[in-house]
């Protein structure tokens, strides 16, 4: 069974202000909870550390060290 695209966690670049797929999917996974977040939903992510966060509290965790 071919899995498709809409069910596929995405590879992104992210930068500065905006982020650039690489490869396509509908979510990333936070890196500090694991949580999916669909793309259209992505506000939080560290282009310094090219990683995703779910929400404020997750991001300010990995800034602090506490995740």
């Amino acid at each position: 069974m071919l899995m498709s695209s809409n069910d596929a966690v995405a590879k992104l670049l992210y930068g500065p202000n905006e982020f650039r797929v690489l490869k396509a999917g509908n979510h990333v996974l936070c890196a500090v909870t694991g949580e999916p977040i669909p793309l259209d939903e992505l506000r939080y992510w560290s282009a310094q550390r090219q990683e995703a966060y779910a929400s404020p509290e997750a991001a300010t965790k990995r800034l602090l060290g506490q995740a």
